[in-house]
C-alpha cells in the first residue's frame, strides 16, 4: 500500500470533512430520503431520487477519506530541524531567473494543493524539481511555455 503524504494541516482540514460528513450531511440525506418515501410512488419522485444520488456521493467521499487517512503519513515539518534543503511541507522563497518575479509556495499533499493559496503538490512538476534543492541552488521547471529557472531564496520549516 502506498503511504499518502500530508501536513498536519492538511490531515486536520481532511477529519474535519470527514466529521462533517458522517455527523451532518448523512443525516440530513437519510432523513430527506424517508421524507420522500412518505411522498408516495418513488419511480416518478424526483427528490427521493436526488436524494438517493446525494447518499452515493456522501458515502463514497466517506470511504475515500477514511482510506486516505488510514494510508497517511503526517508529516509535521515543524519538527524536522531545518537544514535550508528543500523537503515535503517546507515553505520555499523562489526567485524567477528571468523575471525577477517572487513567488512562494508550500510544499504539500496531492489534496491539499491549492495554487490560490500558495500550496503546491509534491507531485507537480515545479516540487519535483525543487526537492533537495538548498538555499542558493537553482531549478529548471519544464512548464507549457518552455523552460524557466527559479533561484531557492529562502526555505522555512513553518
Amino acid at each position: 500500500m502506498k503511504r499518502v503524504p500530508m501536513t498536519v494541516a492538511g490531515e486536520k482540514k481532511l477529519r474535519e470533512e470527514l466529521a462533517d460528513l458522517k455527523s451532518v450531511q448523512r443525516p440530513a440525506v437519510i432523513a430527506a430520503i424517508a421524507e420522500a418515501r412518505e411522498h408516495g410512488d418513488l419511480k416518478e419522485n424526483a427528490e427521493y431520487h436526488a436524494a438517493r444520488e446525494q447518499q452515493g456521493f456522501i458515502e463514497g467521499r466517506i470511504r475515500e477519506l477514511e482510506y486516505k487517512l488510514s494510508q497517511a503519513q503526517v508529516i509535521d515539518v515543524t519538527a524536522i530541524p531545518p537544514t535550508g534543503k528543500v523537503i515535503f511541507g517546507t515553505t520555499v522563497e523562489l526567485i524567477n531567473i528571468d523575471t525577477d518575479e517572487e513567488v512562494r509556495y508550500q510544499i504539500v499533499g496531492d489534496d491539499e494543493a491549492n495554487i490560490k493559496e500558495g500550496k503546491i503538490s509534491v507531485n507537480s512538476p515545479i516540487a519535483r524539481a525543487l526537492v533537495g534543492k538548498e538555499e542558493g541552488d537553482i531549478a529548471a521547471v519544464q512548464t507549457p511555455s518552455g523552460m524557466t529557472e527559479y533561484e531557492v531564496a529562502a526555505v522555512e520549516h513553518i
